[in-house]
């Protein structure tokens, strides 16, 4: 304290008897999550009050910061974060000044890591922890130290309110979760920044504290009953889904390849109700009856008549003798002329359809004999 007393009076008098303007003290750079405050004291000058110009070393030349400011400190955050770089200050009165003082600045080694936020959440027997690092100074907020440095992890503390007793753990996520604690006691937490690869540690926030509550676990019987449930259901739904690809299974085989229906020719009969009466005006025949069989036979087109193509074709026999009537049935007929009845009508509609298309088809009609 003597020694900087007459050192102090040494300047006076030697800047009162030279005019000499003493040069600023004690500086030195605070700098937290780079945020770069340069800071100096002012010394002792007779003459009146002195000002101040700050300024850094860049691209081989200084660049003014602060001129003649009346302050004894100077915002350098705008510097790089990496590389060293050189800072100076010097005190002026009027038109004189004093000699430049320099002061060496890494910011990325040298700025002091800020205390994280913390925030806690209670459950039951435990405490949920979430950690953000601290922001930069004149970034966007999505700029934490976390992406400045490569390796990260915290520091965090964590203790029974009221007691000494800390315990301590290294946490490498922004999460983390405190299990197996009492319950209905209250827990303070604290946390800070630490870079492994440096060695380097930031500070420390401010204890957060939080009460547990008690264990919610569900019980064992409600979960075998929920499980049970589940799987019901989920079996009710298969049977729905097997039942409905079943319904649309048939449906859809129904669609595409229907059952055995009428022909065409019947639909067409059965379509006409004249059809229909005569049908059913018919009388039924005794079983007394006698009855012959008459074949109608529809010769083929000119250019197939070479072609037997039904089976109810004759053919005349080779060889000596008289030739015999091809339809032994149409000679009966003849004989019985006067007794055989007409053909019903709906025999002549079938074979004048029959006819129209040329189709070739053999058709039994039965005479009955009286």
């Amino acid at each position: 304290m003597a020694r900087n007393l007459a050192s102090w009076l040494g300047g006076c008098l030697l800047a009162s008897a030279l005019g000499v303007v003493p040069p600023p003290e004690n500086i030195r750079m605070n700098s937290v999550n780079f945020k770069n405050i340069l800071q100096w004291d002012s010394p002792a000058f007779p003459k009146g009050n002195l000002t101040f110009t700050a300024q850094y070393h860049s691209y081989k030349k200084f660049q003014e910061v602060c001129r003649s400011t009346t302050s004894t400190e100077c915002d350098f955050s705008s510097l790089s974060k990496y590389g060293d770089h050189t800072l100076r200050v010097r005190a002026e009165f009027t038109d004189e000044h004093s000699d430049w003082v320099n002061i060496t600045f890494c910011p990325v080694e040298d700025t002091v890591i800020g205390p994280p936020l913390v925030h806690i959440k209670a459950l039951a027997n435990s405490l949920q922890m979430r950690f953000l690092a601290p922001q930069i100074e004149n970034e966007p907020h999505t700029w934490t130290m976390k992406k400045i440095y490569d390796s990260w992890a915290y520091h965090v503390q964590y203790w029974k309110n009221g007691t000494n007793k800390k315990f301590e753990v290294t946490v490498q996520y922004d999460f983390e979760v405190f299990r197996n604690l009492d319950p209905w006691t209250t827990y303070c937490i604290r946390a800070r920044g630490f870079l492994p690869d440096r060695n380097k540690t930031g500070r420390w926030s401010e204890p957060v504290c939080e009460q547990t509550t008690e264990d919610e676990t569900t019980p064992s019987w409600l979960v075998a009953i929920i499980l049970i449930a589940s799987v019901f259901v989920a079996f009710l739904v298969l049977l729905g889904c097997f039942a409905l690809l079943w319904y649309v299974y048939k449906k859809t085989k129904y669609t595409f390849s229907p059952g055995n229906s009428l022909p065409q020719h019947l639909k067409e009969f059965l379509g006409h109700p004249h059809n229909t009466l005569l049908f059913f005006s018919t009388p039924l025949s005794d079983e007394s009856e006698v009855f012959d069989k008459l074949s109608v036979i529809t010769e083929h087109l000119e250019d197939n008549k070479q072609n037997a193509g039904d089976s109810c074709s004759f053919e005349a026999p080779s060889g000596p003798g008289p030739p015999e009537p091809l339809f032994k049935e149409e000679t009966h007929l003849m004989e019985h002329s006067d007794s055989t009845p007409p053909i019903s009508a709906p025999e002549r509609v079938q074979h004048d359809h029959l006819s129209k298309h040329e189709i070739y088809s053999c058709q039994t009609v039965n005479v009955s004999k009286n």
